[in-house]
Parts: structure tokens; sequence; C-alpha cells
């Protein structure tokens, strides 16, 4: 049986006069890491927009919905449809992978709904969903014990200067970081560039977890030195976890103790 939705949500089919549109995290492919509450707001959806390949993990448990795919790259296009379908009277999903929030569609959505009239704008409600990175983190074992930082090595939207800056400043205050989005066919040279900003305050022994596709078919996961990152074959489906100074491995998992005080203690 779904989780009831939060006091707040409203999951009926029934339409409001603008329709609704729930953006929702599907969590890292699991079904089993989805959500009741996104399970909930997937099954009052009457329309599912998305980028194709997240909505066919959904089809297969949902086939009567209409679904609006669309390719990669297209995300305003998809949050203009979605609110668009809305404002019509429909209740819609957008769907992410993982956290809508996190590097996802909800910011999108939000932006694309700040240019709509107030009184002819739909009902926009964010659902949460399992990160990427929690997902490696767990596959792991427990890399995010304390303070933690996810960076993006994609400079396809910010620059390449200021993701530089945050890699600095993250390092420099013994964060572990967790790298999204860290290599592609056409981006290669960013991650030995990090790696480079980050061996500037970690010893090259640092331990580097890598997962590939964590918690779906195929998932991979290896502990590694920081000194060995940048010649690992990395891709858009890897998270990278790069301890902090206090991380240490324990048989095949990752340690990062809540407290540094703890590191002393037999």
């Amino acid at each position: 049986m779904s989780e009831r939705p939060t006091h707040h949500s409203s999951l009926s089919t029934q339409h409001s006069p603008s329709g609704r549109l729930f953006v929702v995290g599907l969590g890292p492919g699991d079904p089993a890491l989805l959500t009741g509450q996104a399970r909930a707001a997937l099954e009052a959806a009457e329309v599912l927009v998305g980028y194709a390949a997240y909505l066919d993990q959904v089809r297969a448990w949902l086939p009567a919905r209409e679904y609006r795919p669309s390719p990669i790259g297209a995300e305003r296009e998809r949050a203009e449809a979605a609110l668009a379908l809305a404002a019509e009277g429909r209740t819609v999903a957008l769907v992410s992978s993982g956290d809508a929030g996190v590097y996802g569609m909800a910011s999108v959505a939000l932006e694309a709904l700040e240019r709509w009239p107030g009184e002819e704008a739909p009902h926009v409600e964010i659902v949460p969903g399992v990160t990427a990175l929690l997902a490696a983190a767990a596959v792991l074992g427990a890399p995010l014990g304390t303070d933690f930082a996810a960076v993006s090595l994609s400079d396809l939207l910010v620059p390449w200067d200021t993701i530089a800056r945050r890699l600095e400043a993250v390092a420099a205050a013994d964060f572990v970081v967790g790298l999204y989005n860290p290599a592609s066919g056409a981006r290669r040279w960013q991650l030995p560039a990090a790696c480079a900003i980050l061996s500037r305050h970690r010893s090259p022994e640092t331990p580097v977890g890598i997962v590939r596709d964590a918690y779906r078919l195929g998932q991979r996961a290896t502990i590694i030195p920081l000194a060995a990152l940048p010649e690992q074959p990395i891709d858009m489906l890897t998270i990278a976890i790069v301890g902090s100074s206090q991380t240490r491995r324990v048989g095949q998992r990752l340690l990062t103790p809540r407290g540094y005080a703890e590191r002393s203690q037999p």
C-alpha cells in the first residue's frame, strides 16, 4: 500500500481549475528505492513528462498513462510542456532521476513557473527522492558520516572557474566530496583538473569510492587512492566520493566517523 502523502499534499485525481504538476524524483533506479510519496504522485498523474529513459522506468508498472518523452538536453522544453499541460487542468508528473531538487528538474520547473502569470499558474509540488550520492554512499558503506559537499564537474551550465573555486574551498575545509557528472565522452579533462585541486589538500592515499549504476543492473563499486582517480574509466553513470582526512577503509567499505575525536579512540 502506498505511503500517504504529507498533510500539505493532495494526490486525488480531481482537477483544480489550473491543474497540478508534481515534480518527482525516481531515485537511483531500483523500484524499491522509490518513495511512497513519489509512487502516489506517479499513480495520481494522468500525463508523465520526462527524459525517455526515465519514463521507461515508470511505464513498466503504469502502462496506461499518457507519456510525453523528450531527449536529454531538452530540460527547459519539457518543464514548459509539463506546466502547460497542468494549466489545462490536468494532473501531470515531471520526472527526474534521483532527487528532483538535486541537479534535477525541480529548479528548471520553478524557473519556468516564474514566467507564468500568478492567476494562471498551476499548483506545483516537489516530491523528493533518493539521490545518486546517497545511493552510492550506501553501496560504499558510510563515507558521508560527517560534513560533506556535492560538486558537479559538468561545465555545460556552470563555468569551470566557478567549479574550480568551489572545489578549492571544500577541499581546503576537509569536506568529503561527492563528484557528480565526473566525465563524459566529450568531457575528459575536467576530472584530472579536479583531482589536481583536491590533491593540493589531500594525501595521494586518500580513499576514493567509485560507484557506477548504483542500485541498477550492472552495479560496480571500487575503492582506490586519490592518486589513481584521474586514470579511471569514469562516465556520467558514475559517482566518485573523495574522502576527507578522516575517511578510512574498513575491509571493502569506506567509513568517515561522525566526529574527529573518534579517530583516536581504540
